[in-house]
C-alpha cells in the first residue's frame, strides 16, 4: 500500500481528530465523518473499527504506508518497553518529524520534502532520507539556502505547534537537538496506543 496522497482534509474528517502532522486544516465546518451517511448520528463502530482507526491515525500523521509501519510495530514489539509506548517513540524519533515537531517545517510532508532536497544536516552532514532515526544528542540544521525557503519561512513565524519539550531549538543557528527520548504520550492529537497493539496481535 503506497503513501496517502488524496485530499488530507477527509482523513481528518474520516479518523475524527485533528492530524497536525499530516494538515494543518482542521475540520471545523464540516466535523462529520466524508460520505453520505456521515452525519448520520450514533453510529457505532465495532472493538476492530476502534483498533483500525487508531491504527490510521498513525499511519497518516506521520506518512507511513502500511508495510513501513508493520515494521516499526515489530521492532516495538522487541522492546523491553511497552510495545506502545515504544511504537510512539520510535515514530517521534524519525527525522522528518523532528524537523516539523521542532518548528522547521508546517507538515511532516513539507518536512519530507525539505529532507529530500537536502536542505537538512544532521550532525553537520547532509541526508536525504526522512525515516533516519535520530539518537539523543543528535542535532539538526537547516542549510544556509533551506532558510529561504518558503514553508520554512512560514513555519518560523506561525509555528504549527507548540515546540515538543524534548527538542532544544537554537535560533540563533536554526538548529534542533534531541535533548531525551520522546515519552510513550507524544503524539500530537488523541491516540490509544493500546488498540493499535490489539490490531497488530493477530497480524504481525
Amino acid at each position: 500500500m503506497s503513501r496517502y496522497t488524496g485530499p488530507r482534509l477527509r482523513i481528518v474528517r474520516a479518523l475524527g481528530t485533528d492530524l497536525p502532522g499530516l494538515t494543518r486544516k482542521t475540520p471545523s465546518n464540516r466535523p462529520a465523518p466524508p460520505g453520505q451517511h456521515g452525519s448520520r448520528p450514533n453510529r457505532r463502530k465495532s472493538e476492530f473499527g476502534a483498533q483500525l482507526m487508531e491504527k490510521q491515525k498513525l499511519r497518516y500523521n506521520y506518512g507511513l504506508n502500511e508495510t513501513q509501519l508493520r515494521g516499526v510495530f515489530r521492532e516495538a514489539e522487541r522492546s523491553r518497553l511497552p510495545t506502545g509506548e515504544k511504537l510512539v517513540e520510535l515514530l517521534e524519533r524519525r527525522l522528518d518529524n523532528i524537523v516539523f515537531r521542532g518548528g522547521l517545517a508546517p507538515t511532516i510532508p513539507a518536512a519530507r520534502q525539505l529532507v529530500r532536497h537536502r536542505h537538512v544536516l544532521l550532525n553537520g552532514k547532509r541526508v536525504n532520507i526522512p525515516s533516519i532515526r535520530l539518537r539523543v544528542g543528535d542535532t539538526i540544521t537547516v542549510t544556509e539556502r533551506g532558510r529561504k525557503v518558503q514553508s520554512v519561512v512560514d513555519a518560523l513565524a506561525n509555528a504549527p505547534l507548540e515546540r515538543a519539550e524534548w527538542i532544544v531549538f537554537d535560533e540563533a543557528t536554526l538548529s534542533l537537538r534531541l535533548a531525551h527520548l520522546p515519552p510513550g504520550d507524544a503524539t500530537p492529537f488523541a491516540f490509544e496506543a493500546q488498540k493499535v497493539v490489539e490490531f497488530y496481535a493477530l497480524r504481525v
